[in-house]
């Protein structure tokens, strides 16, 4: 298969999966974290192996350039490219960097970007999975939330009309 078009596959069936996510009230690390577990559940539902922190092909930088780096998610599937997938709400270069890298070295390279977005499109091949979610500040820290609100119809209009003198009174508010 050619490597854009199962990238581009990957990525839509990521993001089909991460749409049901649903929480409530949650830290900045608890949503990571949510994401990450949803991420393992999409691969060994695809019937792939899964690995959290799995070994980045980028060394540390010095002091510590003998190590690697890790991704957040790693997959294998058999007869096909490994997955690479990290996790961040904020636009770290360093993810894009450690991305490309995969990439290169053959990987499908996944960036789940969350937050109240807008999300900026990473350099290709990488492909990014958005997951917006509202936040509000709860104490010390923000809180985030992903409640998607089911699609209702417009509500209906009264047939009856209003007279110009009904009309004011709408508006005048309590007398």
């Amino acid at each position: 298969m050619d490597p854009a078009a199962d990238s581009d596959r990957v990525a839509a069936s990521l993001a089909g999966w991460l749409a049901e996510l649903r929480f409530a009230d949650r830290t900045a690390d608890e949503v990571t974290a949510a994401l990450a577990d949803a991420v393992v559940a999409w691969a060994v539902g695809q019937g792939w192996r899964a690995y959290r922190r799995a070994p980045s092909v980028v060394p540390l930088p010095p002091p510590f350039a003998h190590r690697h780096s890790w991704i957040d998610v790693g997959c294998a599937r058999p007869g096909a490219a490994p997955i690479a997938v990290e996790i961040d709400r904020t636009d770290r270069r360093r993810s894009v960097d450690k991305l490309l890298a995969e990439a290169e070295a053959g990987r499908v390279a996944l960036w789940v970007r969350w937050g109240t977005g807008p999300f900026a499109a990473p350099p290709a091949p990488v492909r990014m999975v958005t997951c917006e979610v509202t936040s509000r500040r709860g104490g010390a820290e923000h809180r985030y939330t992903r409640q998607l609100a089911p699609e209702r119809p417009a509500p209906e209009h009264s047939a009856t009309g209003l007279t110009a003198g009904e009309q004011t009174d709408l508006f005048a508010g309590p007398g």
